[in-house]
């Protein structure tokens, strides 16, 4: 590499800048554009976690079942760090079924997590920078035939010890822990862990099973995540919650924007906006105003028979 990495990524002096030299450089390719909502939660989830305590560096991310998105999860977890100024790294720890790879286009990866594990590669080596800023990531690599031995050895350890030092947060990614017990064993040398469940997919007593495991091998338990949850459908807060989303979604989502786009044509902007800002009652839910108008209806009728009572001296 012959461009000025310890520039543009803010290396810290920990870290030697020969090492960052020889890092490899990829790119994340997302697929889908985040809505307001999702980035929201992901925010809020940070939030969370920094209010958890200044101790909390290291956090483990598992599910009860594959396929319940903890994966997604951890790598927007620790984007949302990097864009927040954190210098974040995302240790992909499911050594037996990695889909980091694949999922985010990012190209053939020569060494990872396993090649340090087992001493073939130093630790620095097998780190990857991103083309987002202060992220970086260590691939699982390939599958080796212990490793739970691997995740619960000295090497490990120390890897979480070294990357404790030189970033801010370490995300690391672990396998479901309703499958394999190796997210318990990776869990008990991180200083918190995070359970992803997919709504309506995974049962109360399954959860409960999962969090007892982790409970076993005295892991911090920092929170749940409630993943694939369908906001279209009704659910704690009813239609409000569509609603409010809807709405804080399109007029919030880009806030300042509209700033631009008056200057460059104000009278077609400033029409659009009245005309959105009247279509705003339409779209309350047909329940609401049955709602109101009951409640004008009763209100009434409570109404007319006090008066009527007045007129005839009885009391209610």
């Amino acid at each position: 590499m012959t461009k000025d990495t310890s520039k543009e990524y803010d290396v810290s002096e920990e870290m030697d800048i020969e090492e960052i030299s020889s890092m490899r450089e990829i790119t994340l390719r997302f697929d889908k554009q985040e809505d307001y909502r999702t980035r929201e939660a992901y925010k809020t989830l940070r939030t969370n976690i920094e209010f958890s305590g200044s101790d909390i560096k290291t956090i483990s991310i598992t599910s009860c079942t594959p396929n319940e998105g903890k994966s997604s999860v951890a790598m927007e977890l620790a984007k949302a760090f990097a864009e927040a100024g954190k210098k974040t790294i995302l240790v992909d720890a499911d050594l037996r079924k990695s889909v980091l790879v694949g999922r985010y286009k990012t190209g053939a990866v020569r060494h990872g997590l396993t090649h340090a594990l087992i001493g073939k590669e130093k630790l620095e080596t097998v780190m990857c920078m991103t083309n987002v800023q202060n992220l970086y990531i260590i691939f699982s690599g390939p599958v080796p035939p212990n490793p739970s031995e691997l995740l619960g050895g000295i090497r490990f350890q120390e890897a979480l010890d070294t990357l404790r030092e030189q970033f801010d947060y370490v995300i690391v990614d672990t396998p479901p822990l309703g499958s394999v017990i190796d997210a318990a064993v990776a869990a008990r040398k991180c200083d918190g862990t995070i359970l992803v469940i997919e709504n309506n997919a995974i049962s109360y007593r399954f959860a409960q099973r999962v969090k007892d495991q982790l409970d076993k091998t005295e892991s911090r338990i920092l929170g749940v995540v409630l993943n694939k949850v369908d906001m279209n459908t009704r659910g704690y807060y009813g239609h409000y919650g569509r609603y409010y989303g809807k709405y804080y979604g399109k007029y919030y989502g880009k806030y300042g924007e509209e700033n631009v786009v008056q200057q460059i044509d104000s009278p077609k902007r400033s029409n659009r906006n009245t005309q959105v800002q009247e279509n705003v009652p339409e779209e309350l839910p047909r329940r609401s105003h049955q709602r109101m108008k009951a409640c004008g209806q009763a209100a009434e009728r409570v109404s007319g028979e006090l008066q009527k009572n007045r007129k005839t001296g009885r009391k209610i």
